[in-house]
């Protein structure tokens, strides 16, 4: 196909109906935003466990009895 062809082939056709101007400017927003829409971002590798803030959130732990063996345990 020519460059020349390809310029006057419309961006959208309606094959059947008749939409009203208002239908067929909500079509080519759909369109248009469906066509930019970018692909999610795959999640970043984890990084080393030194690294790693999430350990910073756990839990406090109260003294008490027994505290420091629950400290351990795995919640």
């Amino acid at each position: 196909m020519s460059a020349a062809a390809s310029e006057q082939r419309p961006l959208l056709r309606v094959v059947r109906g008749n939409p009203s101007d208002a239908e067929l400017a909500a079509l080519t927003a759909i369109v248009a935003a469906a066509s930019a829409a970018k692909a999610p971002e795959k999640p970043k590798p984890r990084t080393s466990w030194w690294g790693d803030h999430a350990a910073s959130l756990r839990k406090p732990l109260h003294p008490g009895e027994g505290a420091w063996r629950a400290s351990g345990l795995p919640h």
